[in-house]
């Protein structure tokens, strides 16, 4: 697969949550922002996505990546085009990231709307989950076509993140979506572990919609914990600590067919390794090198 999905087409990434937590920020080991980076570059990566412990200057940030060889894969801005009274201020939250993001030489833009989202709180993250209404879907998708424009005026492509317990979290609702989108300005991002955890395929996902993927989220999941949580009615955040995500190379999911399918579209583009686990039971550099070990064997390189 070296040739269909090389060096010249595609870029790894790796996400900081395997070093801490941007949503539940109790789940930390102390790790700082420069030991986090030195390991993502030691372990192999060329970019990574933004997270909390990172220098909110620009210049300085940029800084301290050049140093180690890293760019940009992603930021991340949460949308809520269906609630009351917040679409001018998720549209200026955007344009906020997107202005950063470009400063430090960054490309792609990452979102999901998180109105009324059950994936923050202490409850049942699949029974509590938005269901929209018709006019609420109106209002995300005419919202999603919207900053797709602002970002291409700037260059920059815009990504829609399918995401655990919010309304956009099931193939049925990624189909949705992606239908009520202009192909031009949302481009879907897929998340192989979220689609998995919802109770989807995420191969299925990829060949469905192999032309729209913008960017790749490679994370894998532990079915034991899945079960755990439909069965016991977890949060989100109790699925994290009970380690349901994990890295490529390690847990339930087969990478090279969706690559295969990733290749065959002439993807071109991020493919970021992710895991949401905690940093005292899973040790980050090594879940970054076993993950980086695991794309070299099936990427050739």
């Amino acid at each position: 697969m070296a040739n269909r999905l090389g060096p010249d087409k595609v870029k790894l990434g790796v996400c900081c949550t395997l070093w801490w937590n941007d949503d539940f920020p109790a789940i930390d080991a102390d790790i700082s922002f420069g030991q986090a980076v030195s390991e993502m570059a030691l372990a192999g990566f060329q970019g990574c996505s933004i997270g909390h412990k990172y220098p909110s200057d620009a210049a300085a940030l940029k800084a301290a990546l050049d140093l180690r060889g890293l760019r940009v894969s992603e930021p991340w801005t949460s949308t809520y085009f269906t609630i009351d009274k917040m679409r001018q201020k998720t549209i200026a939250a955007f344009e906020e990231t997107l202005a950063h993001i470009k400063a430090l030489g960054g490309t792609e833009l990452v979102v999901a709307e998180f109105g009324a989202s059950s994936h923050l709180l202490p409850v049942d993250v699949f029974a509590n989950r938005p269901v929209f209404t018709d006019a609420q879907w109106d209002a995300l998708t005419s919202g999603l076509d919207e900053l797709g424009k602002i970002a291409g005026s700037a260059g920059m492509k815009l990504s829609y993140h399918h995401h655990m317990g919010t309304g956009v979290m099931t193939r049925a609702d990624v189909d949705r979506l992606m239908a009520s989108t202009d192909p031009a300005l949302v481009h879907l991002l897929l998340d192989t572990a979220h689609i998995a955890f919802a109770g989807d395929d995420p191969l299925d996902l990829a060949r469905a919609h192999a032309d729209r993927i913008g960017h790749v989220h490679m994370k894998s999941i532990r079915p034991e914990v899945v079960s755990r949580v439909r069965e016991e009615g977890l949060s989100f955040q109790e699925g994290v600590e009970l380690g349901v995500f994990t890295v490529p190379g390690d847990g339930a999911i087969d990478f090279r067919p969706i690559l295969e399918v990733l290749a065959d579209a002439d993807y071109r583009g991020w493919l970021v390794v992710e895991a949401e686990q905690d940093p005292n039971k899973a040790n980050p550099l090594e879940y970054a090198k076993k993950a980086r070990a695991y794309l070299a064997d099936v990427l050739g390189w």
